[in-house]
């Protein structure tokens, strides 16, 4: 029987405008869509190796979206020091064909979203609500794709938008700028009825 080989694992790194966050691109789809591992338990639970590499002691949080995964690490480690080590661990884990995420996280993630959204998009509100989902959707989350971060509408309450922001985004220093400046702006623009955005911590 002939194997046939698997062209070699490429990987790369991009910074993100969040000093703590790095992007690791790979050759490879490591997992179809978005899954954001913030807490060890649900990283235990449903990604062997956003789990393993959470056990590193500098490694705070892992981001996968299709063929690269956003490392966020603990303050008080330097890139310089780590960022070889984490390169080292992706790049055979996935020569390994180790298991990014398991089978079954989209739907727990669609679930978890379709519930806090259930409320959201009913009444004279909800059409606004949709409204700024879709604006959001269409041009906010490629650039901040591009960055190595995602943001997902949560609410829309009074005039107040309320996003979370995940990846190389959560936690980051000019997060506030471009959510301030370039998302409300562009929303204020576009629907009157928002008054302001801001983002909900995890």
């Amino acid at each position: 029987m002939e194997t046939i080989a698997k062209s070699p694992v490429m990987l790369y790194t991009e910074q993100t405008p969040n000093p703590e966050a790095l992007k690791y691109v790979t050759n490879r789809l490591l997992y179809r869509g978005i899954a954001d591992f913030k807490e060890k338990e649900l990283a235990a639970e449903w990604s062997p190796m956003a789990n393993s590499l959470m056990e590193l002691p500098y490694v705070k949080s892992v981001y996968f979206n299709n063929n690269y995964v956003t490392i966020t690490k603990e303050f008080n480690f330097e890139w310089a020091d780590i960022m070889l080590k984490i390169k080292e661990f992706i790049k055979d884990y996935v020569e390994k064909d180790g298991v990014m995420v398991k089978e079954g996280f989209a739907e727990y993630a669609e679930k978890l979203t379709a519930e806090n959204n259930a409320e959201q998009f009913s009444g004279e509100g909800g059409e606004i609500a949709k409204r700024v989902k879709d604006l959001i959707d269409t041009y906010v989350k490629p650039a901040v794709e591009m960055d190595g971060g995602n943001i997902e509408f949560k609410a829309f309450d009074n005039g107040v938008v309320h996003v979370t922001m995940q990846g190389s985004c959560s936690g980051c220093p000019s997060s506030t700028v471009t959510l301030k400046a370039g998302i409300e702006g562009m929303l204020k623009r576009m629907i009157p009825e928002v008054t302001e955005v801001v983002q909900e911590m995890e």
